[in-house]
């Protein structure tokens, strides 16, 4: 039985039960868990072990990487510079980075850049990861890629390339990195333990990620044996220039080692956040309500920044998906607490989410990365919440 710390409040029993079942029946190795509901923390749970090589139990304390889950941090940069006027995210991108009007991009809004619309999830030359964890040559190179679709007409997860698109916007807007930003501006004044960009002196109390391959590689087994509704999406991981491919083979090498110090210390928006739980659940509960007198978003923006933007087909995940302004927005397979929640989902199983409906915010947190569809983790811990909700 693995010890689980912290503290439930009255009435989410449920949330609690989940999270010692992930342990015990679902592969935690160590993971956190925090939710808020009306501005307060009401869960907040932590076990398990942070270095399965050494041993280096859990504490409260403990950061871990939460891949895309960052995107939510980061977008919610963005429209804390629209809110104060400083973006407008309906104008061209090239209005803020003159250099990206370059091969028809002269047009598309930064909007489109947010809502995975612009086309830019490849690039023809992929950039030495040197290169791209020093920003500037990835940028550039971005700024002269051509749309592999007509900007406007799909949309298609930019799994790797939208954190420097983004990142670059807000760069250009607020004079600071978007790391810097995020740490100024909104980490700072809600005391978030997140960072993007990892500080030398944190790094002690990062936890280890170990990685689980799939029971079944379905890239490599006859196609008649693939269930029907997998075809397309098998068939898209097995074509090398398949947009699901070239979506993260940005860089050279492709993979990226994010237990790496190098990859920790460099800003990459779009998967390289690091921080606990309670810190993504604690920035959601400031977008829908008061944090200790701290609220990021106004109402108006908020609506703004939930909108649905680009709903169906998507280009590179060859499923169904629904996003607003930078946040994702429930899908069948993600249905968070309820239509109106919006967050972001992370490799292997991180989630951050609110929902203002029911004045939850949600953070998960872990360190094995498993993913895929039997992965129900964070599924088992949400629908703890909606059951606690009643």
């Amino acid at each position: 039985m693995t010890t689980i710390n912290g503290e439930v409040a009255d009435g989410f029993e449920p949330v609690g039960e989940a999270f010692a079942a992930n342990f015990d029946q679902h592969g935690d190795v160590g993971a956190a868990v925090c939710v808020y509901r009306d501005g307060r923390p009401v869960v907040d749970l932590w076990g398990g072990i942070a270095d399965p090589d050494t041993g280096r139990p859990w504490e409260r304390d403990t950061l871990q990487l939460v891949y895309s889950a960052t995107k939510g941090a980061t977008a919610t940069a963005a429209h804390l510079l629209a809110q104060r006027g400083a973006l407008d995210l309906d104008a061209p991108v090239a209005k803020y980075w003159p250099e990206f009007a370059a091969n028809g991009k002269a047009e598309i809004p930064v909007r489109w850049l947010l809502s995975h619309q612009a086309g830019l999830v490849a690039l023809d030359q992929p950039v030495p990861l040197a290169e791209a964890l020093a920003w500037q040559p990835m940028a550039a190179a971005l700024a002269a890629q051509r749309p592999v679709w007509t900007p406007g007409t799909a949309h298609g997860y930019h799994g790797r390339t939208w954190g420097w698109l983004v990142g670059e916007v807000i760069r250009r807007v607020s004079g600071r990195t978007p790391g810097r930003f995020f740490a100024d501006e909104i980490a700072g004044p809600l005391g978030l333990d997140f960072f993007i960009g990892l500080p030398a002196s944190e790094r002690a109390r990062v936890s280890r990620m170990a990685y689980q391959q799939p029971e079944v590689d379905f890239t490599t087994v006859p196609p008649e044996s693939i269930p029907e509704e997998l075809r397309e999406l098998v068939a898209a991981w097995r074509d090398p220039n398949s947009f699901s491919n070239r979506a993260f083979a940005v860089t050279d090498p492709a993979e990226i080692d994010f237990n790496s110090l190098e990859v920790q210390a460099a800003e990459l928006p779009a998967s390289n956040g690091i921080g606990t739980a309670r810190g993504l659940a604690r920035m959601y509960a400031s977008l829908i309500g008061e944090v200790d007198g701290v609220r990021l978003l106004t109402p108006e923006t908020l609506a703004s920044a939930t909108k649905e933007q680009a709903s169906g087909a998507d280009q590179v995940m060859v499923a169904l998906s629904r996003f607003s302004s930078g946040y994702m927005l429930p899908t069948e397979t993600n249905p968070m607490t309820g239509p109106n929640a919006f967050g972001h989902t992370g490799r292997g199983g991180s989630l951050g989410f609110a929902d203002p409906e029911h004045g939850i915010a949600f953070g998960y947190a872990m360190n094995h990365i498993i993913g895929g569809p039997d992965d129900v983790r964070a599924t088992s811990l949400v629908d703890a919440v909606r059951r606690s909700l009643g």
